[in-house]
């Protein structure tokens, strides 16, 4: 295991930062496992037994890839530890079942040395469970093996003798609008802001959270705003950026109607600006082809007095700049 320390990184998809530092509020984190996981572990667990693992597992034969997010938990009912890895991904990686396997390795060896050698040695000793997870939030379907025996060549023969896991996958566009606005919470809304759609579409699922904006508390509002900088915004043209901003500066939970007005607003004029611009490079466009087929005809007429006058072509090709097969073609037009 490699820390990622004084190591170049390449830039993180937009959608990256954004997940990264919401899910980074351990209460958001459960938030996410509560409205999705529908398992008994699930339930037991509080916000005050979730530690996020500060630190990167960076793979040795990914150096390009890191670990995104690593949890420590436990559950009130048996006080067991255990841990929760979870990636995103944008794009479908069909070695995810693999580079899950890796990172589990790379946990469990640190807490194996990290463990005085009489503990680990003990017929005691137990190593904490590994739960590994997905946040996809690309537009077409996740393809990729659900469990690790199928990265396996012929695993259906060798049954209960292989490694296996499943690992948990959240597919944000696969979630249904009602579902998202039945949980009611940041992380659903959150994923109903990502799921796919055009610009102008912002205001209208905007106006359908409004309700539950209202409720958020202060600092998930704030998880809200961070949401739109860090994926709303970079897909808006450099001159409106500095108005989103400010006004995500000065919106906060009872005055959700007037943020989503000032970006309504924000919205149509990026649209009109648009528009305009797209006219102008129509038309000048436009005036551009005529003068080219203009200037084309005048070389077509010039090549045509010259074949009158029984010029060769060679010396017509250099005046004119037309091509042999052109001015073939209007040879043979005169001599019909």
């Amino acid at each position: 295991m490699t820390g990622n320390e004084g190591q170049p990184r390449p830039p993180h998809h937009p959608h990256d930062k954004g997940y990264r530092q919401l899910l980074a509020d351990k209460r958001v984190f459960l938030e996410l496992l509560k409205t999705f996981v529908r398992e008994k572990w699930v339930e037991a667990i509080d916000a005050d037994d979730l530690i996020l693992v500060n630190k990167s597992y960076v793979l040795q034969d990914f150096s390009e890839k890191e670990a995104d997010i690593v949890y420590r938990l436990k559950t009130w009912d048996k006080n067991v530890i255990f841990y929760v890895l979870l990636e995103l991904q944008s794009t479908v990686d069909y070695l995810i079942p693999f580079r899950l396997l890796l990172y589990m390795v790379e946990i469990l060896r640190e807490i194996y040395n990290n463990t005085p050698q009489y503990e680990r040695e003990s017929k005691h000793f137990r190593l904490p469970p590994i739960i590994p997870a997905v946040l996809y939030n690309g537009v077409g379907s996740w393809t990729a093996a659900l469990s690790f025996r199928e990265m396996l060549d012929s695993y259906q023969d060798f049954s209960g003798h292989l490694l296996d896991f499943r690992y948990l996958l959240f597919d944000i566009n696969r979630y249904k609008e009602e579902e998202l606005m039945r949980a009611a919470n940041l992380i659903a809304g959150v994923f109903l802001l990502d799921q796919k759609m055009r610009p102008e579409e912002l205001v209208g699922r905007l106006q359908k959270l409004a309700g539950i904006l209202k409720r958020l508390t202060p600092d998930e509002f704030r998880h809200i705003t961070s949401w739109l900088r860090n994926v709303v915004k970079p897909r808006m043209p450099e001159g409106f950026r500095e108005k989103v901003d400010r006004i995500l500066d000065a919106s906060n939970p009872w005055e959700v109607e007037r943020m989503i007005y000032n970006l309504e607003l924000t919205l149509e004029e990026m649209q009109r600006q648009a528009l305009l611009k797209g006219k102008m490079e129509g038309k000048l466009e436009g005036k551009l082809e005529g003068e080219l087929e203009g200037e084309l005809k005048g070389k077509r007429e010039v090549a045509r007095n010259l074949l009158l006058l029984n010029v060769d072509i060679d010396t017509i090709i250099k005046a004119t700049g037309l091509d042999p097969e052109e001015i073939n073609a209007l040879k043979k037009q005169l001599e019909q």
